[in-house]
């Protein structure tokens, strides 16, 4: 264990004081060749401000308590020098350094830049270089190491419910004990990362995606022009050798060929292809949509692919393999095997792109489900959308399947504005095939009350982007999802929670009947606008929330970045309607 040197010094430490002896600390680890020149004033003084601006970042605060306990932990030896060299360990960091932009990470964030004079600076044995160049790599190593493993910002900075502290490292003790006499440094960087296909099909993705960026670069494509109406097999599109050759890039079209003369059947193939990456209506038709789609630069797919690299790295076990995954900007459920294997993919309808209905991101245990359940609308809902129509026609609620109740569930009679405005009842939909959330909802408690439930509007389920809800995610296949969510479970009659007895209880069964789960299962709402598939197909999609936005703007700060919840963020707004 990273801690077991600690407690040895520790013991050894008493003994010594019994025994006479002074001077003696804990120690954790000091090098097989330790140094003879003593740089504890230099590195005392750098470490001891938090600053250092010989660094691209140089305000290091966040890390300085770190660093100062790996230093007192070594007695001030110095860690990545001998003999005015660097050891195997700092060469081998300097070059993860360098191709940090492999991992979704930006190298100048490590000083990639940096470390070739910082080297030669060495070459003096100036006891000032050799202690900056300690503690620029110590620092960068935590650094590198910390946001390859939680990320480099706080998912709860922008309010979403997913806890990293589970997650770290004692940055001192991992730095002490496995960076510094590293002999593989690329495998022990590999070992930090999140361990799921997923993230490591994302990674394979952004290394073609940047190669194709630095083929943008060298020769820069021209732009393709927009079209009036959407062109099909048949049909005119006077840019048809670009179009291909853009189709070709990524793999949509075959490589090597010459355009076809005309828009035929071959180059709607393509663009079916490109359509089905892209979430776009899949209908082999060069729109307008696809269009805006096509001439989106190689560089924004990198930052896509880097943003959804950065969400992986936010979640813990058991969430980096959960049984069920969301993605918000995909409207698409996933579920999994006990080892992670697809096993049923699924339309959903998630939280409207405007107003204050984002679906927020967040990862937690489903444990149970509630057949026929009431809708308790919530207040801000009930006071903009019910009051409108209550004050309109006197009969509303009773006339669409609402009911007020009291604190105590009670129904109540004779609902009045004035008692929704000052919420002293509070209304809710009643059970039925009618219900805003139809016959069956899937719950997972969370701060923000989202879940996942069946709808009476089935319709919706048919357009390319599905953004209706005031938050929580419609199911195009609640029946199936219940069945495979209580797979195993009997009821307390001993019946089987098969197709036929999920849908007698949802159209003939008690009210607002809840059925918990044996074995709870881990739901992640997840925001990917890359994703691969299992076959190494990626996929792009639209900021639906702009959150990849939001976390550019955050990173483009550079360290350190902010871990405490933004205050000027609007919370998610809870609940959801039709």
């Amino acid at each position: 264990m990273f801690g077991s040197r600690v407690r040895v010094a520790v013991v050894l430490c008493a003994l010594g004081t019994l025994l006479g002896a002074s001077g003696c600390r804990a120690h954790r680890k000091t090098t097989s060749a330790p140094n003879s020149t003593d740089y504890a004033p230099q590195l005392q003084q750098l470490v001891g401000s938090g600053q250092m601006p010989s660094l691209r970042w140089p305000n290091y605060s966040d890390y300085q308590a770190d660093v100062k306990t790996f230093y007192d932990d070594r007695n001030y030896e110095v860690a990545w020098t001998r003999d005015g060299k660097p050891t195997a360990a700092a060469s081998g960091f300097i070059q993860v350094f360098r191709d940090a932009d492999k991992k979704g990470l930006r190298p100048a964030d490590y000083d990639a830049d940096r470390w070739d004079s910082r080297v030669d600076a060495l070459k003096g044995k100036s006891a000032d270089a050799i202690a900056q160049f300690d503690v620029a790599m110590t620092v960068s190593v935590m650094r590198l190491i910390s946001d390859l493993r939680i990320g480099r910002v706080n998912p709860q900075h922008f309010n979403f419910d997913i806890d990293i502290q589970s997650k770290k490292y004692s940055l001192p003790e991992f730095v002490s004990d496995q960076a510094v006499d590293a002999t593989d440094v690329a495998k022990l960087v590999s070992g930090v990362e999140p361990d799921t296909d997923q993230y490591r099909k994302t990674e394979d993705a952004l290394a073609k995606y940047l190669d194709l960026t630095k083929q943008q670069a060298t020769q820069p494509p021209p732009p393709l022009p927009d079209v009036a109406k959407s062109v099909g097999p048949g049909g005119r599109y006077a840019a048809l050798a670009d179009l291909w050759q853009r189709l070709q890039l990524e793999g949509d079209a075959a490589d090597g060929g010459a355009a076809p003369a005309t828009y035929n059947g071959e180059v709607a193939a393509a663009v079916t292809a490109y359509q089905q990456r892209h979430g776009l209506v899949a209908d082999g038709k060069l729109s307008e949509a696809t269009v805006k789609s096509l001439n989106v630069p190689m560089s924004a797919r990198v930052v896509q692919l880097q943003s959804s690299l950065e969400r992986w790295r936010w979640l813990p076990e058991p969430y980096l393999k959960p049984r069920l995954m969301v993605n918000l900007p995909e409207f698409v459920l996933r579920g999994y095997d006990q080892e992670h294997n697809e096993q049923f993919k699924m339309k959903v309808v998630v939280g409207k792109s405007v107003g204050e209905h984002d679906t927020p991101v967040f990862a937690h245990m489903m444990k149970y489900l509630i057949f026929r359940p009431f809708w308790n609308v919530p207040v801000d809902i009930a006071k903009k959308e019910l009051i409108p129509h209550m004050e309109r026609s006197p009969g509303y609620l009773e006339a669409h399947n609402y009911e007020a109740v009291n604190s105590k569930g009670e129904v109540q009679g004779d609902v009045t504005v004035a008692k929704v405005e000052h919420s002293t009842v509070m209304i809710r939909e009643k059970p039925g095939p009618k219900n805003s959330l139809g016959l069956v909802k899937f719950m997972f408690p969370n701060q923000y009350d989202i879940y996942l439930h069946s709808t009476s509007q089935q319709e919706l389920f048919s357009r390319s982007r599905r953004d209706f809800s005031h938050g929580c995610v419609r199911v195009e296949k609640p029946v199936d999802l219940a069945v495979w969510v209580l797979q195993g479970q009997k009821d307390k009659d001993g019946q089987d929670w098969d197709e036929a007895h999920v849908t007698d209880v949802m159209q003939n069964g008690k009210d607002n009947f809840q059925v918990n789960l044996k074995t709870p299962l881990p739901i992640v709402i997840f925001y990917l606008t890359a994703r691969v598939d299992e076959d190494g197909k990626v996929n792009f999609f639209d900021d639906l929330y702009g959150y990849d936005a939001e976390m550019q703007q955050v990173l483009e700060k550079g360290p350190p970045y902010p871990v405490k919840p933004d205050p000027a963020r609007a919370e998610p707004q809870p609940g959801d309607t039709a």
